[in-house]
């Protein structure tokens, strides 16, 4: 097959899983998961049932993917947020502000019931994992330079760290994800 068919019909292939993908998100948000069918999906993207069979089995694979896409998204604007500063605890900070925006942001947008489906597979704890080990290597640079605390062991403080973002969830607004992380880093800062 020619290169120019073969990029053409991968793009097309991604842009229907992708508009399934935004659609279906879209759809659950406003409705709820179990309001939500594969007839509905491929009536709203434009596409037919077979076609949307062919991609996906059901709809908890639709929103299963859709979360993938979401958690690699996140774990990429985590690690361009700490290639952009300088210096180890300013890649830090970065990371944390970049993260409690990213916490604050998806507040509200997964139910129980949806946070259970999608919060069930192993992609969700290599994300997890992928995600301690980026701040585990902060802190770990940030100690040598002298600019976190070298008493406590970096694992102890990743875990301090991500369970005090993940507060940022519930906060009412920016301004308030601001101050968390600055209390968050507070915590942080070497004892003299």
């Amino acid at each position: 097959m020619p290169k120019l068919w073969t990029d053409t019909i991968d793009a097309h292939r991604r842009a229907v899983r992708d508009a399934t993908l935004d659609t279906t998100a879209d759809l659950v948000a406003k409705h709820g998961l179990r309001s939500v069918t594969m007839s509905e999906i491929a009536e709203r993207t434009g596409i037919g049932r077979a076609t949307l069979y062919k991609y996906f089995p059901d709809v908890e694979a639709i929103l299963a993917a859709w979360h993938e896409r979401e958690v690699g998204g996140h774990l990429q604007q985590l690690a361009a947020a700490r290639d952009l500063a300088s210096g180890a605890g300013k890649r830090l900070e970065a990371v944390l502000e970049a993260y409690a925006l990213i916490a604050y942001e998806s507040h509200g947008h997964h139910d129980s019931e949806l946070a259970a489906v999608l919060h069930r597979d192993e992609q969700i704890v290599s994300a997890e994992d992928q995600l301690r080990h980026m701040v585990y290597e902060l802190l770990a640079e940030a100690a040598a330079a002298g600019d976190v605390r070298s008493d406590i062991a970096p694992d102890e403080l990743v875990t301090y760290c991500l369970h005090a973002i993940a507060a940022a969830s519930g906060l009412p607004s920016k301004a308030a994800v601001t101050r968390l992380v600055g209390v968050t880093l507070a915590g942080l800062r070497p004892q003299h």
